[in-house]
């Protein structure tokens, strides 16, 4: 059992010093070869080896520094989490370091072991990584861990989450597009990182086309500009018989389709309709009548991780559990 493994057995196994391990489990890579870091990685997975608690308190009793990672400090949601993030632990006597890591991996990586190094005591997690391996680390350190906004495929249940319920209100939104007359719908998507909620949008609506034969089809913008999306729609809806919806999957996609709609003298809903997951409550104003919206409360969703984290630390403990906040709808007549 785990209990019983000692990083002098880790060490012995993977053919290392003890300090080496150490080393890796504390993030400092610095001076250690890819080959030694995996040998020392696939020992500790195969002897099933956790660092115990008291360890970890050995470094010091509290930092009161917490490490927040987003994936994009520029993209309004992200700002709004950290917003969330802040008012929460700023008050409860924790400073906050927050870090941008540009949707990419190997800058996530990176990032955290630079937040193992500073010591925090704590981190939140907009994650890139749709594999949780990338934070395994995290609990290797024994460091409290929460991920917001993106699902990760294998996240431990004892790992906290917050997310919303964007599954559920794309495959409830698709059925009732289907009951409004509706026979197609497409989604806009700009995937920058593999971990965007943007993928259970997707499945969502796919399921509720398939039961309800809609036809579907997603179009994703990454790598391309506003003229090649403009020719992509207009090749796809040239394809298309009866009503169609077009549905940006995330705000800022919204700016986009706003344009190439102007300039084509496109209205909603008379020539389409026009949904977006947005929560700028500029959107109420465009066109007559508004933009029908799907809403998520991100401050929200960083008060519960930032509170969760916090439960954590001033329990001692690693195990926290999942919030899925509700996706509402703003209703406008551009459908």
């Amino acid at each position: 059992m785990s209990q019983h493994v000692t990083i002098s057995d880790v060490a012995k196994a993977a053919g290392v010093s003890v300090t080496t391990v150490s080393r890796y489990l504390n993030g400092r890579y610095q001076k250690m070869s890819t080959q030694t870091k995996e040998r020392i990685d696939a020992t500790i997975k195969e002897l099933h080896y956790v660092p115990a608690a008291s360890a970890r308190r050995l470094r010091q009793t509290q930092s009161h520094l917490v490490g927040v990672l987003v994936g994009d400090i520029a993209n309004h949601f992200s700002s709004l989490i950290s917003k969330g993030i802040y008012d929460v632990l700023q008050p409860a006597g924790y400073d906050v370091l927050l870090m941008n890591t540009s949707n990419s991996q190997e800058i996530e990586k990176k990032a955290l072991n630079d937040l193992y190094q500073q010591r925090v005591d704590g981190i939140i997690v907009q994650p890139n990584s749709r594999s949780f391996d990338q934070y395994q680390s995290v609990l290797r350190n024994q460091i409290p861990l929460v991920l917001v906004d993106r699902e990760v495929d294998d996240q431990p249940l004892t790992v906290g989450k917050v997310t919303s319920a964007n599954f559920d209100a794309s495959y409830r939104l698709g059925r009732r597009l289907g009951s409004r007359g509706y026979q197609n719908v497409i989604t806009v998507s700009s995937r920058f990182a593999e971990a965007s909620g943007q993928h259970p949008r997707i499945k969502g609506f796919q399921l509720a086309a398939n039961e309800t034969g809609l036809t579907y089809h997603n179009i994703e913008i990454k790598g391309h500009d506003d003229d090649w999306l403009a020719r992509e729609l207009t090749r796809v809806m040239g394809q298309l018989d009866g009503k169609t919806v077009v549905i940006s999957l995330m705000g800022p996609t919204l700016f986009t389709l706003l344009k190439i709609f102007k300039h084509e003298k496109v209205t909603f809903p008379k020539d389409l309709g026009l949904i977006s997951f947005d929560d700028w409550s500029w959107s109420q104003y465009v066109g007559e009548d508004g933009i029908f919206l799907l809403r998520q409360d991100m401050e929200l969703m960083g008060n519960l991780a930032a509170q969760k984290l916090l439960n954590q630390i001033e329990s001692h403990s690693m195990i926290s559990d999942t919030s899925i906040l509700p996706v509402t709808i703003d209703e406008h007549a551009s459908i």
